[in-house]
């Protein structure tokens, strides 16, 4: 594939510069958002519910057609077009404070995300070779972190000027990010994919069937699609509602000021920098945690913490006791997920190991769509306290699944036990 002389940056420099800007403009977007929504939109708790459930919808509708694209066309076409759409999507929620407009923002972004999701990966794969792209990844992972954090502070500077600003100036970044990369990103060796490889909706339906088999032969599997769910049914109101609930709080001033763009930045750093410590320490500390074959003890502490965090936060009126409740849930969620993921992995055999992390992947997502708008609800019916309470009470569930789940014997014996020609 022949492409302008122009276009000759190297693939892992351009790897790292892409997932660098795409953190800072990300978090200069996220950091300050909902207090967007909520101090210049003036969205109600539904309403703020359902900017997050019309983003779900939108990544989940357009997940199929836009990866034709990465898949016949070009995986490097594929991400400028979503680049793109998602500078868009910030300008647009940036410069039209309305619920409408924000709603449309949601759709732009998530169709926007869909057009890169995957083919970035599979950019650097086909570009370096399978053998070095784990690495590249791992470096890639600290690259963006570090882009995070002054996408944070950047945001919290910017909000002290004025709110809508930092998700004009990511909107326009990212636009800028994707001109940058339509004139110096190559991409020497994409091949199509075969149509019989190719995702359709017609897969993605046999996909869910086939997940669903595998779920209803092996427990683990089985519990894990079913703690995905829940969780999604209570995720979706708490990630949206918190935010509600603490701008009801009065902040100190600290530095001379007490505006809420200065904490929510703070609030931010806080809780990234708690998730990276405490993933490191569980590594360092305790690995075997981490790698145990049968971790459903620890799992059902976890989850225990994470349904305490989230009931305490709903009920405590202390503003620094609410956000200690706050980083409990976080801490306990970023501690319980590669754990949980690991063990999901030891009990897929490699053919079907796609299939079902997808299914649990889905069933999250479905959880979002189904449980965000009527906790959105209750909200504006009966209150935050009470739709941040049930979605506390939802997960409640989880730590007892956790604990009822027995060690199990290898996948391919699962199997073999069930098989129509096995012999009891």
């Amino acid at each position: 594939m022949s492409h302008p002389v122009f276009r000759s940056a190297d693939p892992v420099r351009t790897y790292y510069a892409y997932n660098a800007a795409w953190a800072f403009f990300g978090a200069l977007t996220s950091t300050l958002s909902m207090v967007y929504y909520v101090r210049e939109a003036g969205l109600n708790p539904l309403q703020m519910v359902l900017v997050g459930t019309t983003l779900e919808l939108a990544c989940f509708l357009f997940e199929i057609p836009t990866g034709i694209v990465a898949d016949l066309y070009s995986r490097r076409l594929s991400i400028i077009i979503g680049v793109a759409l998602i500078g868009a999507g910030y300008v647009l929620q940036g410069l039209v404070p309305a619920f409408l407009a924000i709603l449309a923002a949601q759709v732009l972004w998530g169709l926007g995300y869909t057009f890169t999701s995957g083919a970035d990966q599979a950019w650097i794969t086909d570009e370096i070779g399978t053998d070095r792209v784990g690495s590249v990844m791992v470096r890639s992972q600290q690259v963006s972190l570090a882009a995070t954090i002054a996408g944070i502070v950047s945001a919290g500077a910017l909000g002290l000027i004025s709110l809508p600003l930092p998700l004009v100036l990511s909107g326009a970044g990212m636009i800028l990010v994707a001109l940058v990369l339509a004139a110096f990103m190559r991409e020497a060796n994409f091949h199509r994919t075969p149509a019989a490889e190719r995702e359709t909706f017609r897969e993605m339906a046999d996909t869910f069937k086939h997940g669903l088999s595998v779920a209803r032969r092996r427990p683990v599997v089985r519990t894990l699609v079913l703690i995905s769910l829940i969780s999604g049914l209570s995720s979706e109101a708490f990630d949206r509602l918190w935010s509600v609930k603490i701008l009801n709080f009065s902040f100190p001033t600290v530095f001379g000021t007490s505006d809420p763009a200065f904490w929510f930045a703070v609030l931010a750093l806080v809780g990234t920098l708690l998730s990276l410590i405490s993933s490191l320490g569980l590594n360092k500390l305790s690995p075997e945690r981490v790698g145990a074959s049968h971790p459903n003890g620890v799992l059902a502490l976890l989850s225990l913490l994470q349904v305490v965090g989230v009931i305490s936060f709903a009920l405590l009126d202390h503003l620094w006791l609410a956000l200690a409740a706050m980083w409990l849930r976080t801490i306990a969620d970023t501690l319980a997920w590669p754990i949980e993921s690991a063990w999901l992995n030891r009990h897929v055999d490699s053919r079907s190991r796609a299939t079902v992390i997808s299914m649990v992947s889905q069933a999250n997502a479905i959880g979002q769509v189904a449980g965000g708008p009527p906790l959105g609800a209750l909200a504006g019916r009966s209150g935050l306290r009470a739709a941040l309470l049930t979605s506390g009470l939802i997960l409640t569930p989880i730590p007892a699944l956790f604990l009822r789940l027995r060690e199990v014997r290898r996948p391919e014996e699962a199997d073999a036990q069930h098989s129509p020609t096995t012999r009891p």
